[in-house]
């Protein structure tokens, strides 16, 4: 076994905290290019902790299929690398496992691509047991089909005792099945923390919940303090938190809403992140309303809210009632950028999350968008029926009551969200057509 090859190995593995890097991004005929090329993946770097000392980009109609760059461009990196004496070159592609290998191999220098930074961030901020153990099956599952490469260095094993001399299991074959199985372990615990994520939220429906969701860095931890008063973690850096928080948030002519921040999102998000945090993202699945928190300032805020969108997609919740918060308007010189977005999403609601401009503008957005599943009903039950009762005027608005013998009928305004946890044993309910207020189906 070649000793310096293992000690490589090991090293790749390795956080890259206080490294410097090249950073190298090519750009494909058939995507736009980036406002200012490797600007974002500049910040990938820097919230890793390196310091980016050279950037290389190329534009080809396709990836070359040995080294991604082509020929020329591979040796002018590996001149800038050594010149600017980099540690480490970060792709704004993903490679393939052989890529990865020739590009290492031509430069003598470590090659991370884009899904391989984002998951050392991850690994990085990671804080809370379930963020650990999202993390790390995220990782294997990205490291699986590249383990070939990675123990191409080690011949059979031989194993000593009676009976077991000669050649043994490649390094290979006991990696990969020590990984499946550590994968199939992580899988199962997710699915229990998922599970139980589950019945915590649902414990929780007593109550309507609103949870934020967007580009990372667009805010939403910001917005989450501004409006509870709480003072969780902020920093102005990309993935600067990964767990979700949760607070209580009076909201003024309505009351208290439970409000809830997630993990940013990324353009072309790593898959196995998307499923690895499920679980995280399960407070945005079963929220009442969404808050899709958009970074105005930024130069490519259309292209990170077509990105957020793509992310709620893939996790199935885009078809929720979603408002866009237009964040960080106190950053533009002036008002023309912000009309240009109204004018593109005229529903949208411009704020600047630390100056406060426009917060009681988003109060009222999100009281109506809330009071949008209210109706207006009649509900018939017995006289004595003081829990259904207090039901009614807990969650909902009790106009009238009039009474018959023995029976009651409340008119009401009340959310459809909390008709359907009603106990309707001996109660009739009927729905009163207004015109303020859709009535929905009540799927019964």
């Amino acid at each position: 076994m070649n000793e310096e090859t293992v000690v490589d190995e090991i090293s790749r593995k390795e956080s890259v905290v206080s490294e410097s890097a090249v950073l190298v991004g090519v750009f494909l005929s058939d995507r736009n290019q980036e406002l200012v090329p490797l600007e974002e993946l500049g910040g990938l770097a820097e919230a890793a902790g390196t310091q980016v000392v050279g950037k290389l980009t190329q534009r080809r109609e396709a990836p070359n299929a040995a080294t991604y760059l082509g020929k020329g461009k591979v040796q002018e990196l590996a001149a800038l690398a050594h010149s600017e004496m980099a540690d480490v070159i970060f792709f704004d592609n993903d490679l393939s496992p052989g890529q990865t290998r020739n590009l290492e191999e031509a430069t003598g220098l470590k090659v991370l691509d884009r899904t391989e930074l984002i998951l050392d961030i991850f690994a990085s901020r990671a804080k809370t047991h379930e963020a650990r153990l999202a993390v790390e099956l995220a990782q294997l599952e990205y490291q699986m089909p590249r383990l070939k490469r990675m123990w191409t260095h080690l011949s059979r094993q031989t194993q000593g005792g009676v009976g077991l001399r000669g050649p043994g299991e490649k390094q290979l074959e006991v990696d990969r099945r020590l990984a499946e199985k550590r994968i199939t372990d992580l899988r199962k615990q997710l699915r229990a923390i998922e599970h139980r994520r589950q019945r915590e939220v649902a414990a929780r429906r007593a109550q309507m919940t609103v949870s934020l969701v967007g580009y990372t860095n667009a805010g939403k931890s910001t917005l989450l303090n501004a409006l509870t008063g709480s003072d969780v973690f902020t920093k102005d850096q990309l993935f600067a938190t990964l767990d979700t928080r949760t607070r209580r948030w009076q909201l003024p002519g309505w009351g208290p809403v439970l409000l809830s921040d997630t993990v940013g999102f990324i353009r072309d998000l790593p898959h196995h992140l998307i499923a690895s945090f499920r679980a995280t993202l399960e407070e945005a699945r079963q929220a009442n309303l969404l808050l899709h928190v958009a970074d105005a300032s930024h130069p490519a805020v259309l292209e990170q809210i077509a990105a957020a969108y793509q992310v709620l997609e893939e996790l199935g919740i885009q078809q929720k009632e979603l408002l866009l918060v237009l964040n960080k308007i106190d950053a533009l010189p002036d008002r023309i950028r912000v009309d240009g977005l109204l004018n593109r999403y005229p529903n949208a609601i411009p704020i600047s999350a630390r100056s406060g401009q426009g917060m009681a503008n988003l109060a009222v957005a999100v009281s109506k968008a809330l009071s949008r599943s209210f109706m207006e009903i009649d509900v018939e039950m017995g006289v004595d029926n003081g829990r259904l009762l207090a039901y009614l005027a807990a969650h909902g608005e009790v106009l009238s009551k009039t009474f018959h013998d023995s029976r009651m009928v409340v008119h009401c305004r009340i959310s459809q969200h909390f008709i359907s946890r009603m106990e309707t044993d001996g109660v009739a309910i009927r729905l009163r057509e207004s015109d303020e207020f859709k009535t929905p189906d009540l799927g019964r």
